[in-house]
């Protein structure tokens, strides 16, 4: 299928979608939202694809804002509802997802664009990645997870720095902070994105799904984290991957989980 923001593309299980806005250092406005909705859903409902791959076209921005002339002159209400819609997206479909996402981080993820790359599973930065949620210098909050996926990523004192001040932090400090697993080479990143994908892949698909949720569900409001643990535990046991990987351990041969 093609999108007129977006590219996807999918090579040895591996599903890589590109925002593809160069022009507009790939920001987002509602419509490519849409697409990288229905990007993700297609790549989940595809049994051909174990892993997605979010990066940005071009060498200065994985996705560097929101759309700001979409937003300009929208009334509390509308505000209210393109929040709610984009929350779903970034909860549900990225977040939620039961495939790993890995969110490949070059030059600036800024706004709307650092509220995808909290959303995703695993974030690899380049050295010359550039982080921050600057809303407030537009009269503005994060609005689509921010507030709530760096705080706990990063700590409250942490998020809250970010935030109020608006700037921008580097890959060693993203690294430090723990808001970036990766720091890579500009040059390196598809190559190490790639290698990282293919040590994921390695492992039981199935197994991973319930360990996504398991981990979701850490800080979900009245939710028991170590009952969902729990139930998604045992929905491990009997399956063919179990059967799989307990047999490869007993026989000390490297398990094969298609």
């Amino acid at each position: 299928m093609s999108f007129a923001n977006l590219l996807s593309t999918t090579n040895n299980r591996i599903n890589t979608i590109s925002i593809n806005r160069p022009e507009k250092l790939n920001a987002l406005n509602i419509d490519t939202l849409n697409e990288l909705d229905q990007a993700i859903k297609l790549a989940v409902s595809d049994s051909d694809v174990r892993l997605i791959i979010i990066r940005g076209v071009g060498e200065k921005a994985f996705v560097a804002g929101a759309d700001i002339k979409e937003l300009a002159h929208l009334s509390m209400e509308k505000g209210f509802e393109l929040s709610e819609s984009i929350h779903k997206i970034f909860s549900e479909t990225i977040e939620g997802c039961p495939k790993p996402i890995i969110a490949a981080i070059n030059g600036y993820a800024l706004g709307g664009g650092l509220e995808v790359a909290l959303a995703c599973h695993i974030r690899v930065a380049t050295t010359n990645a550039k982080m921050g949620l600057p809303e407030v210098s537009l009269g503005l909050i994060p609005g689509y997870g921010g507030t709530q996926r760096l705080t706990r990523l990063i700590g409250k004192g942490r998020a809250l720095d970010m935030i109020m001040t608006g700037r921008m932090i580097g890959a060693d400090e993203a690294l430090n902070f723990g808001l970036a697993n990766y720091k890579i080479d500009q040059e390196n990143l598809n190559s190490f994105t790639v290698e990282l994908a293919n040590k994921i892949l390695m492992n039981s698909s199935n197994a991973i799904k319930h360990a996504i949720k398991s981990v979701n569900a850490y800080d979900q409001p009245g939710c028991d984290g170590f009952k969902v643990e729990m139930n998604e535990f045992s929905k491990c046991f009997q399956t063919k991957d179990f059967v799989e990987g307990t047999s490869a351990f007993l026989e000390k041969r490297k398990p094969n989980f298609n």
